[in-house]
């Protein structure tokens, strides 16, 4: 990566980075990514998940420190706020009731049948 000199504009510490990609460079789908993180580290692996198949393939691990993944945080918010802008809301898929969920959803309607049947509110 080749970086060019600070502009000349005024503006001290702001530098502009020019971008280079190799020729090789092969783009990754990944449609999840699993992420975690040490005491100086982010960890995101992004992943591969495809239909009928348990196993999910790590395409490529970035690592960062958390201040790197809070500004790419930041950088992502913004463009996803654009997109949303020229494109419309992302509408995310409702997700499926966990195994808790799934055992325990009754017990609270349970409750208040009970407290109802006692004649206490």
């Amino acid at each position: 990566m080749q970086q060019q000199p600070p502009s000349q504009s005024g503006k001290q510490g702001k530098r502009q980075i020019r971008l280079e990609l190799p020729r090789n460079l092969d783009a990754k789908y990944s449609n999840a990514v699993i992420v975690s993180q040490t005491a100086n580290e982010i960890v995101m692996d992004f992943t591969q998940i495809m239909p009928n198949d348990p196993r999910a393939r790590v395409q490529s691990r970035i690592v960062m420190t958390p201040t790197h993944a809070k500004s790419f945080l930041n950088a992502l918010q913004r463009n996803l706020e654009i997109y949303e802008g020229k494109h419309g809301e992302i509408k995310l898929p409702q997700r499926p009731p966990s195994l808790a969920d799934q055992l325990f959803s009754n017990v609270n309607d349970q409750e208040d049948d009970d407290e109802d049947e006692d004649g206490n509110d």
